[in-house]
C-alpha cells in the first residue's frame, strides 16, 4: 500500500520517520537545540530552522498523527497540481506556520516588554545576562516574575513539527474537494470536509489567541491553512484558463 503512494508524498514520510527516529536514538539535546525553530529574535535560533523544524516532531504521536494525514490527504493533491505546485504548497505552508505563529510571538514581547517597563524593570539588562531586581509592592513583583517567565518561555521553548505544512495540505483539499466528506472520530456520518476546516481554524485561532496551547502552536496551524487555502484558490481558479 505505501509503494502506490506518489513519489513526493512517499518520500517526505520517508524522511520525517527518518529524522524521527534518527533524533530518538542521539538523544542529543543540542541538536535539537540546533534544528528545531526559535523565536526569530532569539539567540538561539538560525536561519535553517524554518525549514528543519518541519521534519522534527515532539513524540510518537505527533508524528503519527501528521504522517496519516498527509498519507490521506496528500495523494490526491499531488496527482491533482503536480509535483513542482505540491511541493510548493507543502514547504511554504509550512513557512506560513512559521511567520504566523511567530508574529504573534512579536506582538507579545512587545506587550511583555511594555508592562515591565512600566514597573521599572531593565529588559535590556535582563536579556543581556545582567543582575535585575524587581521593585514595587509584592503583587507588583509577582507579576513582573510571572511576565518575564512567559518571556523565556517565548524564547527558549522551540517549535517543531510538520503540522503547518499539513495544515496547509488539509486547507488546499477541503478548497479543491470541498464537498469531500470524510469521516470524524465519534460523528456516525460523513461530514464534508468543508464544514470541517472551519470549525478546526476558528478553534485554533481561539486557542491560540487565549493562550490555552496546551503545548501545542495553534496558530502555526492557522498560517498554514491560510497559505494552503490562498494558493489553492489561486491554483482552482486558474484551472481552466485556456493557454
Amino acid at each position: 500500500m505505501f509503494n502506490t503512494l506518489p513519489p513526493i508524498t512517499r518520500n517526505i514520510i520517508i524522511l520525517n520517520a527518518v529524522v524521527f527516529i534518527l533524533f530518538y536514538l542521539l538523544n542529543s539535546q543540542m541538536l535539537y537545540m540546533k534544528f528545531a525553530a526559535f523565536y526569530p529574535f532569539s539567540p538561539y535560533f538560525k536561519s535553517w530552522q524554518i525549514i528543519t523544524h518541519m521534519f522534527m516532531h515532539g513524540g510518537f504521536m505527533h508524528i503519527l498523527f501528521n504522517m496519516f494525514t498527509l498519507y490521506s490527504f496528500g495523494p490526491v493533491l499531488e496527482r491533482t497540481l503536480g509535483d513542482k505546485k505540491y511541493v510548493i504548497l507543502y514547504f511554504v505552508s509550512g513557512l506560513g506556520s512559521f511567520f504566523l505563529f511567530n508574529l504573534w510571538n512579536f506582538y507579545e514581547v512587545q506587550q511583555i516588554q511594555s508592562s515591565l517597563e512600566g514597573f521599572g524593570f531593565n529588559l535590556t539588562d535582563y536579556l543581556a545576562g545582567e543582575s535585575v531586581a524587581f521593585s514595587g509592592s509584592a503583587d507588583a513583583i509577582l507579576t513582573q516574575q510571572e511576565l518575564v517567565e512567559k518571556l523565556k518561555s517565548i524564547i527558549s521553548v522551540p517549535m517543531v513539527g510538520a503540522s503547518g505544512a499539513i495544515f496547509g495540505i488539509i486547507a488546499a483539499f477541503a478548497t479543491m474537494y470541498p464537498n469531500a466528506e470524510i469521516g470524524i472520530m465519534f460523528i456516525p456520518i460523513p461530514v464534508k470536509v468543508k464544514y470541517v476546516l472551519p470549525v478546526i481554524i476558528i478553534g485554533s485561532i481561539a486557542l491560540g489567541v487565549t493562550g490555552n496551547v496546551g503545548g501545542i502552536a495553534h496558530l502555526a496551524h492557522v498560517g498554514g491553512a491560510l497559505v494552503g487555502f490562498l494558493l489553492a484558490r489561486y491554483w482552482k481558479r486558474d484551472q481552466y484558463r485556456i493557454n
